[in-house]
Formats: structure tokens, C-alpha cells, sequence
């Protein structure tokens, strides 16, 4: 199951009315006539995350940060369109059961999808690992198989072959998270134009084309309690859309970590850090080519551009700290992180 400890007491800036979700999901779903508990998932830095505990069933509830956001991000009742039919092709996406869009619930859209049982892996191995010196080595393997699973999906098949445009995918990204750069900076960074200017220069040509997450990484799968190398289900939707499949690679590279990494980097990294045997970001590249036969000879821009991509994510989510947005202490050291991540951008490029 997973562990009590990743969910929490509701964080006071991030409550909403209990009573009134109640009396809005009563008899919309099974067992909701029932008492409701509501609790927190405490391991996210973006969208909230809550268990709703009916006693006889258990839900989880989605919806987007407090404050103001960028424009397509944290949408709900998109997350909601893809898993309420990826589940039939993908066995590892939740179902989704509700979307609402009636601000008056809670505040802000929402969507309410299937619980499921399964261990997270945040910055430390968890107890049913810690003695299992094949764990981070199973689970970095698991982690790339189901990455080229998911890209090998018939998206129009399960109807979802209008949830993007494909063609310029790249370019829109290079475009777009430069612009939310300069929306969301507190102060200039050179190292950051410099990385703009490079990736136009040279972002590859794109051929082929699938079902991408949009923000793939270890501490977005549940894994399995009593097996490792066994994924339960693939969280954090919202972003998902059609575009360049190595674009989820590098996203996994960018959040990856060796023990050679820069503490800084190391900091950031998503997963557990120090000499492991999880697999090297090589040879996760080899592994996904091999699993999905696709070329990954650019895999060094789909990096850089990762990288790029988290700066930014790091300074939105600075930036709503800053204003007050949040009140989650835990941002308040992502300010020191943004330079360094950015340094980690144009390392890339060399």
C-alpha cells in the first residue's frame, strides 16, 4: 500500500470545503453516501493532490496550485480526457471517473480517479527496498520499458489522436517556455538566452511522433510493494499530449542522477542520490533504444531541453512563493536552484 506517511493533515492554505465536496460527489459515485475523510499527498511541488476516503472506497481528487498559473498548464479537464480512456491501452494510467469545472466546489477545477496501492520512490530508498540491493536497478529498468510501452500507445485508437498537434512540437516548446521564462524570473540570467539561442540553433528534425507525458519521472510511478521492478501506475497527466517521444527521455535524463553529479544537481534530482546501482542516464538511452527501437542519437538537445524546461518550472513555482501564493516551505529553497539549473542547461550543450 502506500505508506501513511505520504499523505498528511490537509496544509491550512490548501484546504477547501469538505462538506461541500460531500454533498457534490454524493451519489455521482459508489460508496459516497458514506462519512468522507480528506487527506493530503504531501510529496507534490505543482498540482494538489488529496485522498478522499469513503471507508469502503478510497479516491484520489486532482486539481490545480493555488493562484494564478500559466495559461494550458495544470489543466484538469484535460488530465481528465486522457485518463478516463488511456487506461484501455495502457494498463499503468489510472481510470478517471469525474471531471467538474464548477469552481464553487472547491474553488478550482477538479477530477477524481482510482486509488491505487503502491510505493513511491521520493529521495530515499522506502522500507520494502532498503534491504533489496537489486531494487534501484529493477526500478530504473521498469521505468524505461513502460516510457517505450507508452510511446508504442495507437493514440487514435482510444480516440485521442486531437489531443495536440504534433508537427513543430519542438519549436512550440523552445518558444514556449522562454516566454514563461521571462514571465516568471526574478532576476535576468545570461545562461538562460545563451540555452535559448541554442536550442533554435539546433533542435532536430522530427519524424516520428506519439503520445508523450510530459513530465515522466521516478517519483511520478508507484511501484509495486513486494517487487521493484513491477509498476503499479503512472501519475501526473496533466501535460500529456502528442509530440516527439525523446522529448519524455530527456525529461527522464534531466531528472536522473549519477554520483558524479554536481550536489547541486543532485539537490534536484527526483530519486535517491549516491552510488546505488540505479542504471547511468547511458544506459537508460540504450535500454529505451533498444525497447522502442527509435533512433537517440540527438538525446543530448531532448536533454538540454529538459533541463531548460525544469529551470523554468523551478522559477514558476518560485515565483507564487515569493507572492504568496503558496505558503509550502519547501520553495522557498528553489530561488538558489534556478541559476544552477541553468548552468546545468548550457553544460549540456557543449
Amino acid at each position: 500500500m502506500i505508506f501513511e506517511d505520504d499523505t498528511i493533515q490537509v496544509r491550512p492554505d490548501e484546504q477547501f470545503d469538505e462538506r461541500k465536496l460531500a454533498d457534490y460527489l454524493r451519489g455521482r459515485l459508489p460508496s459516497t453516501e458514506n462519512p468522507l475523510t480528506v487527506r493530503q499527498f504531501g510529496g507534490g511541488a505543482a498540482n494538489l493532490t488529496y485522498l478522499l476516503d469513503y471507508g469502503a472506497q478510497q479516491y484520489v481528487l486532482r486539481r490545480p496550485p493555488l493562484g494564478p498559473v500559466a495559461k494550458k498548464a495544470h489543466d484538469m479537464g484535460r488530465e481528465y480526457s486522457v485518463l478516463s480512456v488511456l487506461h484501455k491501452a495502457f494498463p499503468y494510467a489510472p481510470r478517471a471517473f469525474l471531471f467538474c469545472d464548477d469552481t464553487a466546489v472547491i474553488g478550482a477545477p477538479f477530477f477524481i480517479m482510482e486509488r491505487k496501492q503502491g510505493v513511491v520512490v521520493r529521495k530515499t530508498l522506502p522500507s520494502p527496498y532498503a534491504n533489496n540491493p537489486s531494487a534501484p536497478r529493477r526500478m530504473s529498468e521498469a521505468l524505461v520499458d513502460a516510457l517505450a510501452q507508452f510511446h508504442a500507445v495507437d493514440y487514435a485508437a482510444i480516440g485521442l489522436g486531437n489531443l495536440g498537434e504534433p508537427t513543430g512540437f519542438i519549436a512550440r516548446q523552445i518558444e514556449g517556455w522562454y516566454k514563461r521564462w521571462r514571465a516568471a524570473k526574478t532576476a535576468d540570467l545570461p545562461e538562460m538566452d545563451v540555452a535559448y539561442n541554442w536550442l533554435k540553433v539546433n533542435q532536430p528534425q522530427t519524424t516520428q511522433f506519439s503520445l508523450i507525458h510530459n513530465d515522466y519521472k521516478l517519483d511520478n510511478v508507484l511501484l509495486a510493494a513486494d517487487d521493484p521492478g513491477r509498476i503499479v501506475a503512472i501519475f501526473d497527466w496533466d501535460m500529456c499530449t502528442l509530440g516527439d517521444p525523446l522529448s519524455d527521455v530527456g525529461a527522464l535524463l534531466a531528472y536522473w542522477s549519477e554520483p558524479t553529479d554536481p550536489a547541486a544537481m543532485q539537490g534536484m534530482a527526483m530519486m535517491p542520490t549516491g552510488d546505488m546501482d540505479f542504471l547511468t542516464r547511458t544506459e537508460l538511452v540504450e535500454r529505451y533504444a533498444e525497447k522502442s527501437g527509435r533512433s537517440v542519437t540527438d538525446v543530448h538537445f531532448y536533454h538540454a531541453l529538459a533541463l531548460f524546461r525544469v529551470t523554468v518550472i523551478i522559477a514558476q513555482i518560485y515565483i507564487r512563493y515569493t507572492r504568496g501564493q503558496t505558503q509550502d516551505k519547501r520553495f522557498a529553497a528553489f530561488g538558489p536552484m534556478i541559476p544552477l539549473m541553468a548552468q546545468a542547461a548550457l553544460a549540456v550543450t557543449k
